[in-house]
């Protein structure tokens, strides 16, 4: 099971270089667009979300902004800073999305149908049976990330 989580982080890694995005910024822009329209949130929004500190949402709202992926401005009272994810943040993480789905899917090819629904029970129900087990939030880290989860 490790060697699988491993050889799927490391291709994720190398596809994503391939496309020109990292992780973490992957991971900035795909919050905002789960958020739905106008795919705005606040720094603390994007932190408790993306479940690292608060430098870290600094620096990549500060990388996605100046590659011009995402937007800053003050809220209405003009003392909180929002986060909004560009026309060209959200073409890059849907394009994204797509680039990474199917080429999982071309990694899990030699699977037929039936294997794959079965191997998505099982890991469906292996996760669910560890989130209960370790009491773990349920939104686990990538593999391979280098922080310790929470």
């Amino acid at each position: 099971m490790w060697r699988a989580a491993k050889l799927f982080g490391d291709e994720r890694r190398r596809t994503l270089a391939r496309l020109g995005i990292d992780g973490a910024t992957l991971d900035l822009l795909s919050t905002l667009r789960r958020s739905g329209p106008p795919y705005t949130m606040t720094p603390a929004e994007l932190r408790a979300s993306c479940l690292v500190t608060a430098g870290a949402i600094s620096q990549r709202v500060t990388r996605a902004e100046k590659a011009d992926l995402v937007r800053t401005t003050r809220g209405p009272r003009g003392r909180t800073q929002m986060v909004t994810l560009s026309d060209a943040g959200h073409r890059l993480v849907e394009d994204t999305v797509d680039a990474l789905l199917a080429h999982e899917d071309a990694l899990i090819a030699h699977l037929d149908e039936d294997q794959r629904e079965h191997l998505t029970v099982l890991l469906r129900d292996l996760l669910d049976g560890l989130i209960e087990r370790l009491d773990a939030d349920e939104r686990p880290g990538q593999v391979g990330d280098d922080a310790p989860g929470p």
